[in-house]
């Protein structure tokens, strides 16, 4: 319920504007002069303040100065009966949302100010929309089993309230699953805001979830709101979350638990309505063990788990990656870019430790270093050209698991380099189409 603050002088006004709100099915608290409304901002959150512009003590116009400079968030509409163009242009210089002269017609009034609460809900998705659209939107990409996977359970877990909690390694494409998730859920056209853990100081942190009250703590010149309330009604990313202080993790249960916090020197508890996916490369259980993770967090947060794989667990999906990649640089580039037969199999043998984030700056370095439109293997880089073998004197494997890791290795690979052509990459094997599949069922290889 959208919650506003009439400050009126004038009692008849006062009642008259006060019952209409009400109609509206508007929260509406009411005070005669700027003091009290200054009194009442100090102890609650409003969508709106309308306030007339002449009045004993402190004044409309002194009254908007101060709110904007305490709680710049709150929209301010001029009322006056006293009415001309220069005190229009000041108030709305001064960072007023509108301003509207007396006499007026209520339904007038009514439509103004629904005016107003719209742009508030836009502001807040504009918000929501430049935090997204720092990086160029992507899908996942990938026709391997384990890719298959990955959809079937973002169809499946997209349309519900469940909080997430997103696995893998560095590179794996945590940050796009969970971007799938939002997109496809009820909330999709409601806010969706990220904040990285690892990225801020861990003094800012809490501000940074649940905001702060105005001189909450040095620096502190204005209330500021938190990504839980900018996240309100929609999605909230917490990624790295492993890297969050213990300190704040408690703090965190608790929101999660009663769907309420607590600004950064506040008093009084809000309300949100928020579906939370967290990310973590880091293993959550280890840390637990280890006293750097609150096990009962764990558990909240663990509702579904996704891991996302690794892109040596998938090589099969190599080609489509490249495909994609090779043709979102070659826009950039102005040239078609193609991949040599021998730079394929040079990527294919490579277990890209940075995973798909590592595979698409190669291929935008050697879109750039190429010297004509083929890129072969010595444009790559050097680890690339000549790839090292996994197997040393320091990590030594029973032959039986050794030879079994290889032929699955070198099947993925055929598998890939065909298209996943069964046929074609039995003849590439010089085995059986039948003998493939009996292998292919051996290692667990899923198309």
């Amino acid at each position: 319920m959208k919650k506003i603050l009439l400050v009126e002088d004038d009692e008849i006004m006062r009642i008259t504007v006060s019952d209409r709100l009400l109609q509206e099915q508007w929260q509406v608290d009411a005070v005669t002069n700027g003091r009290e409304a200054l009194a009442r901002i100090e102890q609650n959150n409003y969508h709106l303040i309308l306030s007339d512009i002449r009045m004993p003590g402190l004044n409309g116009l002194e009254l908007l100065e101060r709110v904007k400079q305490a709680s710049p968030m709150i929209d301010i509409f001029m009322m006056t009966a006293y009415g001309s163009v220069e005190d229009a242009v000041a108030c709305l210089r001064q960072g007023a949302a509108d301003y509207i002269l007396k006499p007026f017609e209520m339904d007038d009034l009514i439509i103004r100010i629904n005016r107003i609460l719209e742009m508030r809900v836009v502001r807040a998705r504009c918000a929501s929309l430049e935090d997204r659209c720092r990086q160029e939107h992507q899908e996942i990409i990938g026709t391997s089993a384990a890719i298959r996977r990955i959809l079937t359970m973002l169809g499946q877990i997209a349309p519900t309230d469940s909080t997430v909690l997103i696995s893998g390694e560095s590179g794996t494409g945590k940050e796009l699953a969970a971007n799938a998730l939002h997109q496809d859920s009820l909330r999709a056209d409601k806010p969706y805001i990220r904040i990285n853990c690892a990225a801020i100081p861990e003094g800012l942190l809490e501000s940074e979830f649940f905001g702060h009250e105005k001189g909450a703590f040095t620096g502190a010149y204005a209330k500021k709101l938190g990504r839980f309330e900018l996240a309100d009604g929609g999605t909230l990313l917490l990624d790295e979350i492993g890297d969050l202080p213990l300190g704040l993790q408690a703090k965190l249960l608790r929101v999660l638990e009663t769907g309420e916090c607590e600004r950064l020197g506040g008093t009084r508890t809000t309300k949100v309505d928020v579906r939370l996916l967290c990310a973590t490369a880091k293993d959550l259980k280890k840390e637990v063990e280890e006293g750097r993770f609150r096990q009962d967090l764990l558990y909240r947060l663990s509702v579904i788990p996704l891991h996302m794989p690794a892109l040596r667990e998938r090589i099969e999906d190599i080609p489509l990656l490249v495909d994609h990649f090779l043709h979102e640089f070659s826009r950039k580039r102005g040239i078609p870019l193609t991949l040599s037969d021998e730079a394929m199999q040079c990527l294919l043998s490579y277990d890209f430790p940075g995973n798909v984030r590592e595979l698409k700056n190669i291929i935008e370095r050697v879109s750039v270093l190429s010297a004509g439109p083929i890129i072969s293997p010595k444009d790559l880089p050097g680890d690339l050209q000549n790839p090292k073998n996994d197997y040393n004197a320091n990590s030594l494997a029973p032959l039986a698991e050794a030879m079994a890791r290889a032929e699955k290795q070198y099947i993925l690979r055929a598998l890939a380099h065909c298209g996943n052509n069964r046929t074609k990459a039995a003849v590439a094997l010089g085995i059986s189409r039948k003998n493939l599949w009996e292998k292919m069922k051996l290692h667990q290889i899923e198309l």
